[in-house]
């Protein structure tokens, strides 16, 4: 019997690393939540950053029960008058969503130089370890050889 981890969609990365558009207000974070549910077909892989990748689409019942439980953290973390931390590749046409922590945002536009992940992606593809995928920068890597030694 094989264990062998199913094959992750190369494809991923490259929507991970391809533009996205901000969800800026949070009518069009309403909006894009509809255009989620009425899609929810089984086929939406749900990811938290730092946990374990998962190896098969969300179930319908649970992917809608993570778009409410995600619109009322995000509500209540993100105590502004505009959304901001949720990235999508298609307004009309959504495939691939990033959810950025309200709690851990660093500059997630990347103006710091330092990348910050999302949260949690939602994808119609499989994804990948972003943490192993997107190791920390050379100038990280450097401080920590620095603090440590080779």
């Amino acid at each position: 019997m094989s264990l062998a981890q199913p094959l992750p969609d190369p494809d991923f990365l490259q929507r991970f690393e391809a533009g996205s558009t901000g969800i800026l207000h949070w009518e069009q974070l309403d909006r894009l939540w509809a255009q989620l549910r009425e899609r929810a077909d089984g086929a939406w892989y749900v990811y938290a950053v730092g946990e374990e990748v998962p190896r098969e689409p969300a179930p319908a019942e649970r992917f809608l029960r993570f778009i409410d439980e995600m619109d009322a953290l995000l509500r209540r973390d993100h105590d502004e008058e505009y959304c901001g931390i949720v990235y999508v590749d298609d307004r009309e046409n959504p495939a691939f969503i990033k959810i950025f922590d309200p709690n851990n945002l660093g500059s997630s536009c990347g103006s710091s130089g330092l990348r910050v992940l999302p949260g949690w992606v939602i994808s119609r593809v499989r994804p990948v370890d972003l943490e192993a995928a997107m190791p920390p920068t050379g100038s990280r890597r450097r401080w920590w050889q620095r603090l440590f030694g080779d």
